[in-house]
């Protein structure tokens, strides 16, 4: 589980700070209070389902979930798949819980947890008693998402292989400015 994420029963030690990223050669700045999110596309993690039922997530190990814990509801996030591009924008709703906590409606319109809804293969793996290799996920309000085919990628666009970060290169600043006029949102 995520440091500093509870299951209402014990508590973890509290998260690392979240990767304040400034990559060498880059002039610092300061923070602008959106987050990085990176959101690796594999097999049983598409970002179809997460554009339908309204998430990001992150598991397998705890540096992949850890820094979720950081995202609280209000915080906007741009969300890159990497080698792909930028596809979404949103604001989180509700912060991180273990993917088997996590509730959808169904196509009936019933609440049931995400674990119902998506393939077997892929509950089965996001459904994992080991709370240090199980899926995280946080619930997004989406303001603007695109297809993967339609992701937007620039030559000097900021990337990060953490899950979450809070950029304060300049070239984060530049990303967000064209990313806004892209996405047409302010």
């Amino acid at each position: 589980m995520p440091r500093g994420a509870s299951t209402g029963t014990t508590e973890r030690a509290a998260a690392p700070a979240v990767a304040t990223v400034t990559p060498n050669g880059q002039s610092e700045g300061e923070w602008n209070g959106e987050y990085y999110v990176s959101f690796g596309v594999v097999e049983h993690r598409n970002w179809e389902g997460a554009v339908k039922y309204g998430f990001i997530r992150g598991g397998g190990v705890t540096w992949y979930s850890n820094t979720l814990s950081v995202l609280e509801a209000g915080a906007r996030v741009w969300v890159n798949v990497p080698g792909q591009g930028y596809v979404g924008v949103g604001v989180v709703s509700e912060g991180v819980v273990k993917a088997d906590q996590f509730m959808v409606k169904d196509e009936a319109g019933q609440a049931v947890p995400i674990l119902a809804v998506l393939p077997k293969e892929t509950a089965r793996l996001w459904n994992n008693d080991d709370e240090e290799k199980a899926e995280y996920v946080v619930r997004v309000k989406w303001l603007k998402t695109v297809q993967l085919s339609e992701a937007i990628k620039e030559k000097g666009f900021f990337g990060n292989q953490n899950t979450v970060a809070q950029p304060k290169a300049q070239k984060w600043q530049r990303t967000i400015k064209r990313l806004k006029k892209r996405f047409g949102v302010e």
